[in-house]
């Protein structure tokens, strides 16, 4: 009978897939997990997943110091394991002596026997050398808060009074935020039901249908996931339901619309005919299923929200919701893997697609109809540029002018960044179209 892989060889395979294949942290978690039995292990993997892609910025820099030569190339899985075992050591604070010899045991069950002395003297190395390491690591902003060179740069361009503070938000665990379905439940009902259970709950200060939790847990577990009572949903991306402000009878236009959490909260707001738009057969497929757990209907079509004419019937739509693809760089925190995937280069097409989206959405509003333009990115030339170029190429658009208790109001719209209000980095532009 063959041995069960350990949680920290099935880590450093995954991680490695991650940070140096381009896969997702989901994609890898869910190849990984089904190998463990124990709830125990499953914890470990996803701790050391979750801060392996946090961390490996400022881990994978301290490899350059604590190698001879770099071996990223060669022996990946090896390079990802030894940044699992400075994770079990900083992050997690795993002791020392048993973090140490069971990721060497984990290079010999990776049949890497002859890189077991290599892991086993890296680790002790850091052990001996932290302190100096680590304020080589702390003297730059990259490293010192495990962000690709090229965001931190960005994001001190951007937000230069800021920037720290955003980068060490991006660290924080975030809390679990649910989304409560008014149609299926109400807020204090649903509160009520997860205290009875043990747990933690609060109602969110400002967010109507929000409710926090400290730490994250198995939602499918909770009294009335399976009923449809709500939904996990940061509070941030519970803001454009508020400022769309959906009516009863109206056409609604959600593009770019998985995994649908948004689309779902304006029908649960109003009783609207709403169109979502996907791009990604399979993401439309989470439309769907989202919908039908919390007993909602739409029309989902799959197509390029940037081309009208593969799903546009003619007639306007009173609201537009456009959650346009961006870098996802105020999300970080809730997905870690985001900064080892995005590149500098990304940029200027991902703005590209952005202005193509908007103006296409655009010529679908009814007039004295208003569009909602949201992105999960903190950098102004997807957000302000965006609105702020298309604002100047048409005369029948003008922003409408808003404040939220938590953020900071941009050259267009507002931006909140992440760890305002303890909410996710997002940016919304609410936009009116002219009478006829």
């Amino acid at each position: 009978m063959s041995k069960a892989p350990s949680v920290r060889a099935l880590a450093a395979e995954a991680l490695a897939s991650i940070a140096l294949s381009g896969h997702s942290l989901r994609e890898a978690a869910d190849r990984a997990m089904p190998k463990l039995a124990d709830p125990r292990d499953r914890a470990l993997l996803t701790a050391l997943l979750s801060d392996g892609a946090r961390w490996w910025p400022r881990f994978d820099a301290a490899l350059d110091r604590l190698l001879d030569k770099p071996i990223r190339r060669h022996e990946p899985v090896i390079h990802a394991l030894l940044v699992t075992g400075l994770v079990q050591l900083e992050t997690l604070e795993l002791p020392g002596y048993a973090a140490v010899a069971a990721t060497v045991e984990a290079a010999r069950e990776l049949r890497r026997p002859r890189l077991a002395g290599l892991v086993n003297a890296v680790l002790r190395r850091w052990q001996r050398e932290r302190e100096t390491l680590l304020a080589e690591l702390d003297a730059r902003p990259a490293t010192r808060h495990a962000h690709p060179a090229w965001l931190a740069r960005a994001i001190e361009r951007d937000w230069p009074v800021q920037a720290s503070a955003i980068m060490a938000a991006a660290n924080v665990e975030p809390p679990l935020m649910l989304r409560v379905n008014r149609r299926r439940a109400s807020r204090d009902s649903v509160a009520a039901g997860l205290a009875g259970a043990g747990q933690e709950v609060a109602l969110h200060p400002w967010l109507a249908d929000a409710l926090v939790l400290p730490h994250s847990t198995d939602v499918t577990r909770l009294p009335g996931f399976a009923e449809g009572h709500f939904a996990v949903q940061d509070g941030a991306a519970q803001v454009p339901a508020d400022l769309l402000d959906a009516r009863d009878g109206q056409r609604v236009l959600d593009a770019c619309a998985a995994p649908g959490g948004k689309a779902c909260h304006v029908l649960e707001r109003a009783d609207v005919a709403l169109l979502a738009v996907e791009f990604e057969a399979s993401r439309a497929a989470r439309i769907r299923k989202n919908l039908e757990r919390l007993h909602l209907d739409a029309q989902i079509i799959v197509g390029d929200a940037g081309d009208s004419s593969a799903w546009w019937d003619g007639r306007p739509f009173d609201r537009i919701m456009i959650d346009a693809p961006c870098s996802a760089t105020g999300v970080i925190r809730r997905r870690p893997d985001v900064r080892l995937h995005r590149r500098a280069a990304d940029i200027e097409a991902l703005v590209a697609q952005q202005s193509r989206i908007l103006a296409a959405c655009w010529e679908t509003l009814a007039p004295g109809g208003r569009l909602l333009y949201v992105t999960c990115s903190l950098l102004r030339e997807e957000n302000e540029g965006v609105v702020g170029a298309f604002l100047a190429s048409r005369s029948d658009a003008s922003a409408i002018p808003f404040t939220l208790p938590v953020g900071q109001p941009a050259a267009v719209g507002w931006q909140v960044l992440p760890g305002d209000g303890d909410l996710d980095g997002m940016y919304y532009a609410l936009l009116e179209r002219s009478p006829a």
